[in-house]
């Protein structure tokens, strides 16, 4: 009886130290909290307003070329080849412009992101680390792609390659 009494108390030990090891992994709702915070949905509007006005831009240039084309190929038959020749010419300078327009408009657009968003990702993560620090976690992961948003644990990588006999 006292043997069943020792190994029911070392089990007991056993189950307390893997839940105090336990305690120092968190999960957090990355996404959650992001759309929560007042500021993503001020840069997400933002955003959008700039994205509209962009493409509305480049829908109206797109728009008057579609008018010109239309024109050109009405007229075409009674036009000189050389004149033909010009208004295509001048068609596929505007096919290249709206192209550059959108390549423009989704580099402005990016940086627009990194701009906006890069205070926002910033405050998060500080919440996050503070969060970390005060409730003793060493590890935070997202709770919906299980990505390590977090870590001040021990690194093992040199352990492992002192195992694995590699430097």
């Amino acid at each position: 009886m006292k043997k069943l009494s020792v190994l029911f108390a070392a089990v007991i030990m056993v189950v307390s130290v893997s839940m105090a090891k336990a305690q120092k992994l968190a999960t957090v709702d990355l996404m959650g909290v992001l759309n929560a915070m007042p500021e993503k949905k001020k840069a997400d509007t933002d955003i959008k307003a700039f994205l509209d006005a962009k493409q509305a831009e480049i829908k109206k240039k797109a728009d008057a070329g579609q008018a010109k084309l239309k024109q050109y190929s009405e007229e075409a038959p009674k036009k000189t080849a050389d004149e033909n020749k010009a208004r295509e010419a001048e068609l596929q300078k505007i096919q290249e412009e709206i192209a550059q327009m959108q390549d423009k408009a989704q580099k402005d657009l990016q940086a627009k992101q990194d701009v906006a968003f890069g205070p926002i990702e910033k405050k998060l993560n500080d919440a996050i680390e503070k969060v970390a620090k005060t409730s003793g976690y060493e590890f935070i992961m997202d709770a919906n792609s299980a990505a390590l948003v977090y870590k001040s644990g021990a690194d093992a990588t040199a352990a492992v390659k002192k195992e694995l006999g590699i430097n």
